[in-house]
C-alpha cells in the first residue's frame, strides 16, 4: 500500500530527513586517509543522538551499525568495523538515515579520500548527477518508470551500468514502504505519481557490470567483477508544485 502524505506529515517527515542530511555530511566530512569506518559509524551515531533522534539503520533487520559504509567495489550495506581504514584514493559510499516524530529520514553519498582516478571520479560525478536527473523526473501524474528510465539512460550513455538487484523505495513511518523505484526501467509506465508520495531515489551504479555479489556476512554486496561502485540518495517528497528534495543539510 502506497501511503500518501499529508502537509502536516511532510513538516513532520522534513525533521528527520534534514537530521539525516546533516548527519551524513558531517559522516562524509570524517572521510579521512587513516580513519576506520568505525568512527565515522560513531560521528554519525553521536551526531543522530545530538539532535533528539534514533538512527533508523541501527538494529533494521539486525543490521549492527548506524550507518552502511561501502569502500571502492563495495555497492552497498557495508558493515563499519575498526579493522576497516580508509586510505589516500578510496571512493566512500555512506548510506544513513535517522527516525524522528515517528518519521524517516534516508539519504547516501559516495565520498572520495583525496584524490582518485579519473574513470572513478567520473563514476562518482556521473551517478550524483543520475540522482538529480531522476528526482527531476518525479512530478506529479509522472510514472515510477520515467525516474528509473531517466537514471539508466544518462548512466549507460556515459558507459557506466545500473545495478539491478536493489532499487529505491518509498519512505514514511516505516523505512521501507511502496513503491520500489527502479534505477531502470521505461518511461511512461508503472504506478502513477501522486502528490504526497514521499521517495527514497537511490541509483547505484557501477563501472563495470552491472552484476552483484553478496558477502558471507549476509549484508556487503560488491560488485561482481571487483571494479567500482558509487551511490547517492535522497528522500523526496512529490509535491504539487514538482519534487522537494526533502533530505538537505
Amino acid at each position: 500500500m502506497i501511503v500518501l502524505k499529508s502537509s502536516r506529515e511532510l513538516e513532520l517527515m522534513k525533521e528527520a530527513c534534514v537530521i539525516s542530511a546533516q548527519a551524513l555530511m558531517v559522516a562524509g566530512e570524517a572521510v579521512k586517509p587513516g580513519v576506520s569506518t568505525w568512527e565515522i559509524d560513531k560521528v554519525a551515531y553521536d551526531f543522530i543522538k545530538k539532535c533528539g533522534a534514533e538512527p533508523n539503520f541501527l538494529g533494521y533487520g539486525g543490521f549492527p551499525a548506524t550507518a552502511c559504509i561501502s569502500i571502492n567495489d563495495e555497492v552497498i550495506h557495508g558493515i563499519p568495523s575498526k579493522k576497516r581504514i580508509v586510505k589516500e584514493g578510496d571512493i566512500v559510499s555512506i548510506d544513513l538515515g535517522a527516525v524522528k516524530n515517528g518519521y524517516n529520514g534516508d539519504n547516501a553519498a559516495t565520498f572520495i579520500c583525496g584524490t582518485c582516478s579519473p574513470e572513478v571520479k567520473r563514476l562518482v560525478d556521473t551517478t550524483r548527477e543520475a540522482m538529480f536527473l531522476g528526482i527531476e523526473a518525479a512530478v506529479p501524474g509522472g510514472r515510477v518508470g520515467d525516474i528509473g528510465n531517466a537514471v539508466q539512460t544518462y548512466c549507460e550513455e556515459r558507459g557506466f551500468s545500473v545495478v539491478r538487484d536493489f532499487v529505491g523505495h518509498g519512505v514514511g513511518t516505516k523505512l521501507h514502504e511502496e513503491p520500489s523505484v527502479p534505477n531502470f526501467g521505461h518511461a511512461g509506465r508503472g504506478i502513477r505519481l501522486l502528490p504526497g508520495m514521499t521517495l527514497a531515489i537511490e541509483p547505484m551504479i557501477n563501472l563495470g557490470t552491472y552484476k552483484v555479489k553478496q558477502l558471507s556476512d549476509g549484508w556487503t554486496v560488491k560488485t561482481a567483477d571487483g571494479k567500482a561502485s558509487a551511490h547517492f540518495e535522497n528522500t523526496v517528497a512529490i509535491t504539487n508544485d514538482g519534487p522537494v528534495i526533502l533530505t538537505k543539510a
